[in-house]
C-alpha cells in the first residue's frame, strides 16, 4: 500500500468538509488581543475572543511577566513532582484558592488538561458519571479516559438528572460523579447549579463544575458560578481556565483540600507534563491583582453585554438562550453561517461561524464574544455591520 493510499481517506474527508461548508479556516493574527485586531493583514473589530476583561494585553500583566522572566527565567524545565515546584506556582495556587473561597487549588497547563487530570482521578470503570448532554469536549474526553459509565441527562434539566439517577442508582456502581459546565460556551446559558447541588447532596454524589466561562464573569468581581449561586463549600470540584477572562493560559482545579491533594498524587497531566511557564504564572497572579482591586472591568463587561444583546434583538436577530456575554446569533445551516462570517469580515468585523460538530447540525451560528475592552463606538459599529449583512442575506 502506497503512502498516498494510506491517507486517501483523510483527503476524502477534508474534501467532504469543504463541500458541506464545515471546513474550518483559521485566520492569522498579527496584533495583540483587544477590541480591534489585525487579522490576515486587515484591521477588524474583534468579536471572537474569550478575552472577556481585556486583560490579555494589560500593562500590569505584561510587566509582571517581564519581571518574572528576569528573575526566574522562562520555563520550569521538568514536571513539578520530580524536579520540584516553583514558589511562583504555589503562590498562584494559594491566591486562586483565596479568590474562589475554597480550601485549596492546583494549576495545570490548560483548562482542557485540568479536566483530563481530574475526572479519571475521581472515577474509574466501576463508577458512573452523570453528564450534561452539552458539556465541553474536555469533559467528554476526560470522562472517556476514566472508563466510567457515562450517562447523559438533558441539557440544564435537573428533573431529567433526577430521572436518570433513579433509573441507575441500584446498578452497583462504587462511586458517582455529576458533572456540568457552569456557562455553556456555545449557547451562553448558565447551569442551574443550585438545583443540581440539591440532587448531588440528596444522593451523596460528588459534584464537579467546569467554570471556564464563569470565572471573571459571574459572581462577585468575577469569582465564578459557585459564588453566583452562593454555594461555597458545597461544590466538591471547580475546574477553570486561565486563558479566557484571566487573559493568559493555564488551568485550575479548586475545591476541597483532600481532592486537590489527590490530584497532586494521581492527576496525570500534573505528574507527566511540565507546569505552566514562568511568565504565564506571573501574569495570572497579576490578573488576580486587577480583579481583587476593583470590579470595574467585570461591571463594564456586563454593561456592554446588556447593550449589545438588547440592540441585536431589536434588530430582529435570534440570540438563543444566552444570559451571559457569549452571544450566539442563530442562523441554522452551516453554509449560511460561513457566508455571514465572510461578509462580516469584508465589512471589518471578525466574528467566526460555528457549525457541526461543535454544535448540532441545523444550529450553526455566529458566536459573538463581548469584552470589557469594547467601547460604545465599537459596539455601535458592530451592530451597524450586523444589520447590513443580516438584511443583505435575508436573516432579518
Amino acid at each position: 500500500m502506497s503512502a498516498q493510499t494510506k491517507i486517501q481517506w483523510i483527503e476524502d474527508e477534508l474534501e467532504s468538509l469543504h463541500e458541506s461548508g464545515l471546513f474550518n479556516t483559521i485566520r492569522t493574527l498579527s496584533s495583540p488581543q483587544g477590541a480591534w485586531l489585525r487579522v490576515d493583514g486587515q484591521k477588524v473589530l474583534n468579536f471572537c475572543s474569550n478575552n472577556y476583561l481585556g486583560l490579555a494585553n494589560h500593562p500590569h500583566l505584561k510587566k509582571a511577566a517581564q519581571d518574572a522572566i528576569e528573575a526566574l527565567g522562562v520555563g520550569p524545565a521538568a514536571v513539578r513532582s520530580i524536579a520540584g515546584t516553583m514558589d511562583l506556582h504555589l503562590e498562584l495556587e494559594r491566591r486562586m484558592a483565596a479568590f474562589k473561597g475554597v480550601e485549596a487549588a492546583i494549576t495545570f497547563q490548560s483548562g482542557f488538561n485540568a479536566n483530563l487530570a481530574t475526572i479519571p482521578a475521581l472515577v474509574d470503570q466501576e463508577d458512573v458519571i452523570y453528564s450534561d448532554e452539552l458539556n465541553h469536549a474536555s469533559i467528554i474526553d476526560g470522562s472517556r479516559l476514566s472508563r466510567a459509565r457515562i450517562i447523559r441527562y438533558f441539557h440544564c434539566d435537573p428533573q431529567d438528572l433526577h430521572r436518570v439517577i433513579e433509573e441507575n442508582k441500584d446498578q452497583g456502581y462504587k462511586r458517582a460523579l455529576i458533572i456540568t459546565d457552569g456557562v455553556f460556551s456555545m449557547d451562553g446559558d448558565v447551569a442551574p447549579l443550585d438545583k443540581i447541588y440539591e440532587i448531588a447532596d440528596t444522593y451523596g454524589y460528588l459534584l464537579m463544575v467546569d467554570d471556564a466561562h464563569g470565572e471573571g464573569v459571574l459572581g462577585r468581581g468575577g469569582r465564578g458560578i459557585v459564588d453566583h449561586y452562593h454555594l461555597h463549600g458545597k461544590v466538591d470540584v471547580e475546574v477553570g481556565t486561565l486563558s479566557k477572562a484571566f487573559g493568559v493560559v493555564g488551568g485550575v482545579v479548586a475545591g476541597k483540600k483532600t481532592v486537590v491533594e489527590w490530584l497532586r498524587q494521581r492527576g496525570r497531566p500534573f505528574l507527566f507534563s511540565s507546569a505552566m511557564t514562568v511568565p504565564d504564572t506571573a501574569a495570572c497572579l497579576a490578573s488576580l491583582d486587577v480583579l481583587e482591586k476593583s470590579t470595574e472591568l467585570v461591571d463594564r463587561l456586563w454593561e456592554n453585554t446588556g447593550y449589545f444583546k438588547r440592540e441585536m434583538k431589536n434588530l430582529g436577530f435570534d440570540t438563543g438562550l444566552s444570559t451571559t456575554p457569549i452571544t450566539p446569533i442563530m442562523l441554522g445551516e452551516a453554509p449560511l453561517a460561513q457566508q455571514f462570517s465572510r461578509r462580516l469580515f469584508e465589512e471589518g468585523v471578525f466574528a467566526m461561524a460555528i457549525g457541526f460538530p461543535t454544535v448540532p447540525r441545523g444550529k450553526a451560528r455566529i458566536r459573538v464574544m463581548i469584552s470589557a475592552s469594547h467601547n460604545q463606538e465599537d459596539l455601535d459599529q458592530g451592530l451597524e455591520r450586523f444589520e447590513k449583512v443580516g438584511k443583505e442575506l435575508g436573516v432579518i
